[in-house]
């Protein structure tokens, strides 16, 4: 499980957290939905470390990870595991190295064994027998199961994705969230998508929290997104799939 509370973050005196408190269920797709700009990839940005918060409390079990030290700090990222937007992949690394990367950096596993890993990431996400390839010869769906078995390398307790999404065509985006949603539930893992894709919450949004002007405005289920009464809510969700039709012509 991971905990924020009362979180405050700034730039330039302009509060795009302010007082955000929010649970994030383990074992679940915990989805964190709202319109650019909205501070939702700040907040994700501020769980997973990359941002210091200027105010609050964010939670790892039962140790405050924005008070640890650099090797508590440390420890807690050996149990996450990062999805990027656009998937980030090393351009100049094959598959292979791409997947061992936290592999080599995190731990002192002998070769075979880090080998083995990788292989059962690659296989579970379905790209089995892509090891020598390099990221310009996958398409944009293989390139995103590949940074999945890269999230996954390590058995993460914690799985946290940027648009997982971003880049790909709505049919391709249905398989990426129903593999992170299988991987969730196998492993157990606490698992936040920062997401913009209505697709996504009708899909897996088995917890859902809405960002508006840097404030957590509503939450609850997929279901109860389309039965809301919360105005700002109810006007992302229309704005949201009218564009898509529009997009769609």
């Amino acid at each position: 499980m991971i905990e924020v509370r009362h979180l405050y973050k700034s730039f330039d005196g302009n509060y795009v957290l302010n007082d955000v408190s929010a649970t994030f269920i383990q074992g679940k797709c915990n989805l964190i939905i709202g319109r650019s700009g909205s501070g939702k990839t700040v907040l994700l940005k501020s769980i997973a470390g990359l941002l210091e918060v200027d105010e609050g409390e964010i939670w790892y079990g039962d140790q405050q990870f924005n008070r640890l030290d650099i090797k508590g700090k440390q420890a807690i990222r050996k149990q996450m595991g990062m999805l990027f937007q656009g998937a980030a992949l090393f351009d100049s690394l094959t598959v292979e190295e791409n997947v061992m990367f936290p592999l080599d950096m995190l731990t002192s596993s002998s070769r075979n064994k880090k080998l083995d890993r990788v292989n059962f990431c690659l296989d579970r996400v379905k790209v089995s027998g892509t090891n020598a390839l390099f990221p310009a010869e996958l398409s944009g769906g293989m390139k995103k199961r590949v940074a999945i078995a890269r999230a996954i390398a390590m058995n993460p307790k914690y799985l946290l994705c940027d648009e997982p999404n971003s880049g790909l065509d709505p049919e391709t985006g249905i398989v990426i969230d129903n593999l992170i949603r299988e991987l969730t539930e196998e492993f157990n893992m606490t698992t936040i998508i920062n997401s913009h894709d209505m697709n996504s919450v009708l899909e897996i949004g088995e917890h859902v929290l809405y960002i508006y002007n840097g404030c957590l405005c509503w939450e609850g289920s997929r279901d109860e997104v389309l039965h809301t009464d919360n105005e700002a809510l109810n006007n992302f969700v229309f704005a949201t799939n009218m564009a898509k039709r529009i997009k769609g012509k």
